[in-house]
């Protein structure tokens, strides 16, 4: 048997761009409700093969927040919509266990996975604002052990949803008029601290067994659950050796936990600022710069930092210390960074602004096809998630100019190979349990 060479997986967060400031840019597109323009990105990711397309979410605005995330399209309206106008890029929509109910929340992943022929990805998130609480009948935002306990029983619930068929359970027999074999219909009469749900789910198994699971925490307790559930882990890294250090302590406790440690891909999101020249790209960084309005900017270091006292602040001042039990993946980054460079609350503003709080990448394509591949041979990354700092240019920078690159280097495929998003990414389709656990008592026998 030939194994396959190992590939780079990518992915692009679509939007209107990251930076603070590059939606003002003259020849940048902004306009956060145009289906028209999320569609057009994610078309020229499926032509540059790109494993998926990735849908983040907030539930909460106000006049303070950035440009770029005042309003936005609710992600599974997307993800449905691109469903039947993509044909192979995965579908990444980032979706709350906070905020929602686990039988809803199974049903529309499932339904976008069958409308797609087996896309769908889920990023667990367990809330980020803490504003949204109120627009949930909430009178106070969950502390982390309290969201990530009710997380875990969400994903358990899911799974057990989305097994309430076997893979063959519908027989279709037009002559004796039985649909399905109802032997192999399982309910999930799950009894928890925060949830009961009976089941079963209204819909057959998805096409992947289960959609893709996806999860971006850093803190201890976001690893934990990450390495519990999660086949792909964004994380929010500036340093090669850490990313690859935190890489091996994931797949560490996925091995304790049973899980094969290859089933997990690390993908550290990147900021890629392309143009002829790293001088050239930098006076791109200049100009985004110039454009960045204030409050906005300390708004989004207040919500990555999850320090809303932030933005009281003396900007000159220093970068305010955050207990270890607060802190989590955007808050551990930045605050390293702010050490690393000594900056004051002003420049790690500065610095946030520009790329969500990600990995900035300067130079032409060549040096940035180049860096791409020092992180992957290397083991510290699988792939990358895009944060493109405005649109269009910097997608059609790295879509005509940096994938042929990595396609040349034979680090990036040059069509796809299978349909599903498990198939892009090499993941093994989950059996259904009962079938699992039947084939064991046949071996047994």
């Amino acid at each position: 048997m030939v194994e396959t060479p190992r590939q780079i997986h990518l992915a692009v967060l679509l939007g209107n761009g990251v930076h603070v400031g590059g939606w003002r840019l003259p020849e940048a597109l902004y306009d956060p409700d145009n289906f028209a323009l999320q569609l057009r990105l994610a078309k020229m990711a499926e032509d540059a093969k790109f494993d998926m397309v990735f849908l983040a979410d907030t539930l909460a605005t106000s006049t303070a927040s950035p440009p770029v995330a005042l309003t936005r399209l609710d992600p599974m309206t997307i993800m449905a919509a691109l469903a039947s106008t993509t044909t192979h890029i995965g579908l990444a929509a980032t979706a709350t266990t906070t905020y929602s109910q686990p039988y809803l929340l199974a049903r529309q992943f499932a339904s976008i996975d069958h409308i797609s022929g087996g896309r769908a990805a889920w990023n667990i998130v367990t809330g980020l604002n803490p504003e949204a609480a109120q627009n949930f009948s909430l009178t106070a935002y969950p502390d982390k052990e309290q969201r990530y306990g009710m997380a875990a029983e969400f994903v358990e619930i899911c799974k057990g949803l989305w097994d309430s068929w076997e893979d063959d359970a519908f027989i279709k027999d037009k002559e004796r008029g039985i649909p399905a074999d109802f032997s192999k219909f399982h309910a999930v009469n799950y009894k928890g601290p925060h949830y009961q749900v009976k089941g079963p789910l209204n819909l057959r198994r998805p096409p992947q067994g289960y959609p893709v699971i996806v999860q971006a925490g850093a803190s201890n307790t976001g690893v934990d659950f990450a390495a519990k559930y999660a086949e792909i882990v964004f994380t929010v890294q500036e340093d090669m050796a850490t990313t690859k250090a935190f890489g091996e302590r994931v797949r560490a406790l996925a091995k304790e936990a049973g899980r094969d440690p290859n089933s997990i891909k690390i993908v550290p999101g990147i900021c890629p600022i392309i143009a002829e020249s790293v001088e050239a790209s930098k006076a791109m960084l200049a100009r985004m710069a110039s454009f960045a309005e204030p409050v906005a900017a300390m708004k989004m270091l207040s919500q990555r930092l999850d320090l809303p006292e932030v933005e009281k602040m003396p900007l000159d001042g220093p970068v305010p210390d955050i207990p270890l039990e607060k802190r989590r993946g955007h808050a551990i980054t930045l605050l390293g960074i702010a050490k690393k460079y000594d900056f004051n609350l002003r420049q790690l503003r500065d610095y946030a602004s520009a790329a969500n709080g990600h990995r900035l990448i300067f130079g032409n394509p060549q040096q940035i096809a180049d860096d791409l591949e020092e992180w992957f041979v290397s083991g510290a990354a699988d792939g990358f998630i895009l944060h493109l700092p405005f649109v269009m240019g910097p997608m059609e920078d790295f879509a005509n100019k940096v994938v042929p690159i990595l396609q040349e280097k034979g680090i990036f495929r040059k069509d796809y190979s299978g349909t599903t998003l498990r198939d892009h990414l090499g993941l093994k389709r989950p059996p259904h349990p009962a079938t699992l656990a039947r084939n064991g008592a046949r071996a047994a026998e």
